[in-house]
């Protein structure tokens, strides 16, 4: 038969409820800095990925057709030129 030492169970109450608090508290502050940064991030504008490649994606043809154009221009002058 064992015996309980009110002194360890009280220790042991103790520690349990010690840790629960610890855990809550580490929640709490997981859950604030959460918060905190989607307060901070959602006031700026960030694009998303796919926004970002179709405006590259159409920045490029925008840049080959200014080459083109260039090229053709630059062919015309040479005609009217001669």
């Amino acid at each position: 038969m064992q015996s309980q030492n009110p002194m360890i169970a009280d220790f042991v109450k103790l520690a349990n409820s010690a840790a629960g608090t610890l855990a809550g508290m580490g929640r709490e502050a997981r859950d604030a800095a959460r918060e905190r940064a989607k307060e901070t991030f959602g006031g700026m504008d960030f694009v998303s990925r796919e926004e970002f490649d179709a405006v590259k994606t159409m920045a490029s043809k925008a840049r080959e057709e200014a080459e083109d154009l260039k090229a053709r221009v630059t062919a015309l002058e040479a005609r009217i030129g001669s």
